[in-house]
């Protein structure tokens, strides 16, 4: 079933940022995208963190039984400390018609206390979504094992679940890039994951998407699979559109698919045909009985460069989490860019890391601040 909306509604939006990982994600949101008319919550044990925080609302949670010294890895703490403070979690969600949830999985407040809240913003009504990364394959096991348990125990908390697996995204960057750099990259596709969805919905463009069709697609929606392409020069819609379907970061194929949102951004030069060749191409690899739904905006300073998303729910909470290998995709292009054309490096990072950043990254890396 094509679906073509044409009007657009006001819904109040709120994307939270749970642990180390999910608050260096809103960070990113703030700094780098342009994402209007939503609001931030960094949610986090480390009373450190929340003060590097960008975000509107900074909640510290479970001050009982960590004191503000963050989780130590541990995702029981990170649960506890959340179930210590749901009712302060509860009063900062009430009244959203849409909550995203981002974390990264394995460390140990997004690991623990994402569930909850995730849970806490279902049962307000909210559709919710997570966005959330796998760790990469050097990470210890034990951090891995911590991940894929915290991403079962999402599946029963949520409306749609997006996994970002970084070694999928490893596989698309320079094998020369600085791991810093990395880690922003896994930032770039959460914040794009969350832009791309609340664009469509709060942004006046070519083609208007309103909250009741996202909520149509997104609702009970399962396990999503996203994909990013950005392409510019001739045919850039197709190349764009092949790059988002092809992505690494889709762990299988979007085949199965039940439901499908459909994004492009263009500069002021983006045209109607351009726009229906890229949906004619993602359309046609989905089953005919999915609901499509499909958006365009301009973005001036995107100028010639054109960004596809593509987001496929439907695979239902069964769809596993663990590991693929993605027949046809060796010929990938490792140059694609999964960010988009307008963002422009501006923060920096400092050598000390707070005790949820070191969550956030793998053994070999960590150096306990003195």
């Amino acid at each position: 079933m094509l679906v073509k909306p044409q009007n657009t509604m006001s819904a109040k939006i709120k994307v939270v940022g749970v642990g180390g990982g999910g608050g260096n994600a809103i960070n990113t949101m703030i700094t780098d995208y342009n994402i209007p008319d939503v609001e931030f919550i960094a949610i986090n044990t480390d009373a450190q963190a929340l003060l590097n925080s960008k975000a509107d609302i900074k909640l510290r949670i479970g001050e009982q039984i960590t004191r503000g010294l963050g989780s130590g890895g541990n995702p029981i703490i990170g649960r506890k400390a959340a179930e210590e403070s749901i009712d302060q979690i509860h009063e900062h969600l009430a009244g959203a018609d849409m909550v995203f949830i981002t974390a990264g999985m394995g460390g140990g407040t997004g690991t623990g206390a994402a569930p909850i809240v995730a849970g806490i913003a279902k049962n307000l009504g909210a559709l919710t979504v997570a966005v959330v990364t796998k760790p990469f394959h050097f990470e210890m096991k034990r951090r891995m094992d911590a991940a894929l348990k915290g991403i079962e125990e999402l599946k029963d908390k949520v409306d749609t679940l997006i996994v970002v697996p970084n070694q999928r995204l490893l596989e698309t960057l320079d094998e020369s890039i600085k791991f810093i750099d990395a880690m922003r990259k896994a930032d770039d596709v959460l914040a794009q994951a969350v832009r791309s969805i609340s664009n469509l919905i709060t942004q006046t463009g070519l083609i208007n998407v309103d909250f009741a069709d996202v909520k149509s697609v997104m609702s009970d929606g399962g396990t999503a699979l996203m994909g990013i392409g950005t392409a510019s020069g001739d045919d850039r819609a197709i190349v764009a559109a092949k790059m988002a379907i092809e992505s690494p970061l889709l762990e299988v194929s979007i085949d199965g698919a039940k439901g499908v949102l459909f994004n492009v951004i263009g500069g002021k030069d983006l045209t109607m045909s351009e726009i229906s060749k890229a949906a004619d191409l993602v359309r046609d690899k989905v089953s005919q009985d999915a609901t499509f739904i499909f958006g365009a905006s301009i973005d001036e300073s995107y100028e010639d460069k054109l960004e596809v998303t593509v987001l496929a729910t439907g695979f239902g909470m069964d769809y596993q989490t663990g590991e693929f290998t993605l027949a046809g995709r060796s010929n990938y292009d490792k140059n694609v860019q999964l960010n988009s054309s307008n963002i422009t490096q501006t923060n920096t990072m400092s050598n000390t890391f707070s005790e949820e950043e070191l969550d956030t990254l793998p053994s070999f890396m960590r150096r306990r601040p003195k």
